[in-house]
């Protein structure tokens, strides 16, 4: 498969052009890649109007990928699952202010996202017992839900940051039967399209996003946003249009160079590398107490261990693994294909290494209902003020406080901060939040 946009960019080092336009740099030398670092320069297309290199660096996603159409972003999924809101509610075509049905493990930069549109959320909560980055939804669940508070949209989150798997052709189906898209934040699912065509797109999702970086060898902050054939067909005309208004105007190009790149990589051997982790994970798998059911995640339940998220982490850490996530009972750790044998064994030791302990009961880092005065909209732009947790009590929500990761808001702006919120924030080692002022 051709690369278009790293072949433009590698001729126009080569051509050592007087460069009197941005970036600053000039192609000199500051870290290394300056000189393949460019701009919307004579012949090197425009991200969001593309006509030449870009748009056929796009073309060959879509191909791959085997949506209607897919989108490169250099702003990560935040800026695609902005835009998905907006061209999600666009094909509803919602009278006045939008209403999405949402499992409550969103990431904040869907809650940002309704507030920048306007849109209202209905909260979907997990079950009971249920961790604050999982929230399991059935089909039925969802009809039901749908049945009662008639919404625009659905949106949900899968994989999710524990590595759990939603039944998305299901809630796809129950989605298509009510005439309402469903979205996904598929951030740290993209390449499921090539593990048995788990990929959204694959599953009858009409729209959804993909952290290119967070699973494949692109650098930080290229993502796409997919868009079915269905879809595409009725809202393509709007998809850079939605993506402009989120985004900046100056994109980077070599984060378009690595999207660029990683087609060709997609389109020839990743499949096999990709299969090959798998079966690595799978067997590592056998020695270890691990809840994912991503086959590139490893999930520790560490309390199955007797030790907390922090101990474990830090043993990880002594034996040179840096995990993705760590709370106060799992440990992420996320693999590709571009780990090396190394980082396997490292893993194995560093876990059979830990002390027998007996397993430790506690209860689960579980979000609560908590009564909505106002609308995120109207809470995120207002006056915040910045208190102790300890004070926080019975106040209202402003930005949503939490760690990222997960960027899961325990309570979301415009809602009141509740006993168990509190509590949730403490075990979270959150120790100030941001609250509207009075």
């Amino acid at each position: 498969m051709n690369t278009p946009i790293c072949d433009f960019c590698e001729g126009y080092r080569k051509a050592h052009v007087s460069r009197l336009h941005m970036p600053g740099h000039k192609g000199q030398f500051f870290l290394g890649f300056e000189d393949l670092d460019i701009t919307e320069v004579s012949g090197a297309d425009e991200l969001y109007a593309p006509e030449g290199i870009i748009a056929q660096s796009e073309k060959n996603a879509t191909a791959l990928f085997g949506s209607g159409r897919t989108l490169y972003s250099t702003e990560g999924s935040s800026q695609c699952i902005r835009a998905m809101v907006k061209l999600g509610l666009t094909l509803s075509k919602p009278a006045g202010r939008g209403k999405i049905l949402a499992a409550r493990n969103a990431h904040k930069a869907f809650l940002y996202a309704c507030a920048l549109v306007d849109a209202e959320i209905v909260w979907l909560y997990p079950q009971s017992g249920m961790d604050l980055c999982s929230c399991p939804v059935t089909p039925q669940a969802l009809r039901e839900a749908i049945a009662a508070h008639r919404p625009d949209a659905v949106y949900i989150t899968s994989p999710d940051y524990l590595g759990q798997l939603a039944d998305v052709a299901g809630m796809a189906k129950v989605c298509h039967e009510a005439g309402i898209p469903l979205l996904v934040d598929n951030a740290h699912g993209a390449y499921l399209h090539w593990y048995n065509r788990q990929h959204p797109m694959d599953l009858g999702a009409d729209l959804c996003c993909d952290s290119a970086h967070k699973t494949l060898p692109v650098l930080t902050g290229g993502a796409y946003l997919h868009l079915s054939p269905t879809a595409n067909a009725a809202i393509g005309a709007e998809a850079k249009a939605a993506m402009e208004l989120f985004g900046s105007t100056s994109p980077s190009y070599l984060i378009l160079q690595s999207l660029d790149r990683c087609n060709a990589y997609l389109g020839n051997g990743f499949s096999e590398d990709l299969n090959c982790c798998a079966r690595r994970i799978a067997a590592l798998r056998k020695r270890i107490p691990d809840v994912s059911q991503e086959p590139v995640k490893v999930t520790l339940d560490c309390h199955c261990l007797g030790y907390t998220g922090p101990e474990a982490a830090a043993a990880l850490r002594s034996c040179l693994c840096e995990p993705e996530f760590v709370d106060s009972r799992y440990v992420v750790c996320m693999f590709s294909p571009q780990n090396q044998e190394a980082d396997y064994i490292r893993l194995e030791q560093a876990i059979a290494a830990l002390p027998h302990k007996e397993p430790l009961c506690a209860l689960p880092s579980a979000v609560t209902p908590s009564p909505a005065v106002m609308t995120p909209r109207q809470a995120i732009f207002s006056s915040h003020e910045t208190i102790p947790v300890t004070q926080a009590l019975g106040r209202i929500c402003g930005s949503p406080t939490v760690s990222c990761p997960p960027a899961i808001p325990i309570t979301v702006s415009g809602e009141i901060i509740t006993a168990e919120a509190v509590a949730l924030y403490q075990k979270y080692g959150i120790h100030t939040v941001s609250v509207v002022k009075r």
